[in-house]
């Protein structure tokens, strides 16, 4: 449906925030997404993080792979500067447009597939640099933009459409963000977005390398019902699609969990998706800490959800690696170029 546009007029009704935007002014085009994708869910918890922030559209950089995950920075923010990386490497991409560019908000968009699969290693050193942006991987543990096969997240023992059994251990990227040093982790639901909304608004305030896993159910390939990662919960067949793969439209799949309970969520195809919120006085200061909660709760079958860890006082890569405030795409030849004295300078100090 790209070619049906969204209306530019908007209500005068609606309200606008503290730059003069409405809600409106941070969408983007028409989903091509089957009906009740969580990622839509995601898309729209970022249009509202941006609106209640103040955000000036123009001042963000999306940045996305390839996958189902990957489309969607075209449905938000479409005021914004936008790239679409190949597979897997969106991550060194938004890394060279950060060290060219300080001054814009980047957000690299990215799936369970194109992070946790042929993106492992972009991943893992766009984590362990501190590059300061936003990482968001869209997760529902299968290749949902080519038929559903098992992607790197997928539980061990669940099965595919046609009942192919994964034998693969799962890929965490919690606890590979985690330990990789990230400063900022978090777990979503995309039909929580209460939840989500403010972890989304926390990534963008804060100044070093954020992540959000966020679990996202697919309802064309339902077979691992959006969980992620070696939660041991029962698995069953997806609903078969027609041979022409007409998707009939699925509600969407939300959900209310308060602080420290526990909720079973049904998905379309039946099986179930145990969510934990953390307690309020859970403490996101201790990154081991964190390490083992996931892991405890993981062993129970559980996919726990909120604010992991942060790290209020993180350096981010520039930081690390004394780069000028200004932006270096502003810089002028002088400065560049300062000359031989400047070079044997450095070159003494290398000796």
């Amino acid at each position: 449906m790209t070619y049906i546009a969204k209306p530019k007029l908007h209500h005068p009704s609606l309200a606008r925030n503290k730059v003069g935007y409405t809600r409106r002014d941070y969408e983007g085009r028409v989903s091509t997404l089957c009906a009740g994708c969580g990622h839509d869910s995601i898309s729209a918890a970022i249009i509202q993080a941006c609106w209640e922030l103040d955000i000036e559209p123009h001042r963000v950089a999306k940045l996305s792979g390839i996958g189902c995950s990957s489309k969607t920075p075209d449905y938000f923010l479409g005021a914004s500067h936008g790239f679409n990386t190949v597979h897997g490497r969106m991550p060194s991409v938004l890394t060279g447009a950060n060290l060219a560019n300080r001054e814009l908000l980047y957000l690299g968009v990215s799936g369970d597939g194109d992070s946790a699969s042929i993106g492992l290693g972009q991943f893992a050193h766009v984590m362990r640099r501190g590059v300061n942006m936003v990482y968001i991987v869209e997760n529902n543990g299968v290749y949902g933009l080519t038929k559903g096969q098992f992607s790197a997240t997928a539980d061990r023992g669940s099965k595919s459409k046609k009942g192919a059994i994964n034998a693969d251990s799962p890929v965490d990227l919690i606890g590979l963000a985690l330990q990789l040093g990230a400063t900022y982790v978090a777990r979503g639901f995309s039909g929580d977005k209460e939840q989500l909304v403010p972890l989304i608004k926390g990534a963008i305030a804060h100044q070093g390398a954020a992540f959000i896993d966020v679990i996202s159910p697919c309802v064309a390939f339902n077979n691992h019902a959006g969980s992620t990662r070696s939660y041991d919960y029962v698995r069953e067949h997806n609903e078969a699609v027609s041979r022409i793969d007409f998707i009939s439209p699925r509600d969407e799949i939300t959900a209310s969990v308060a602080p420290g309970d526990c909720v079973d969520v049904e998905q379309h195809d039946g099986t179930v998706l145990r969510l934990r919120k953390l307690h309020a006085d859970y403490d996101p200061g201790n990154r081991v800490a964190a390490m083992a909660h996931v892991q405890a709760l993981q062993a129970e079958g559980e996919v726990v959800t909120g604010l992991l860890y942060i790290e209020p006082e993180a350096l981010d890569m520039h930081a690390a690696l004394r780069t000028p405030l200004q932006a270096l795409n502003r810089l002028g030849e002088a400065q560049l170029c300062p000359g031989s004295a400047a070079l044997e300078k450095v070159n003494a100090g290398l000796r």
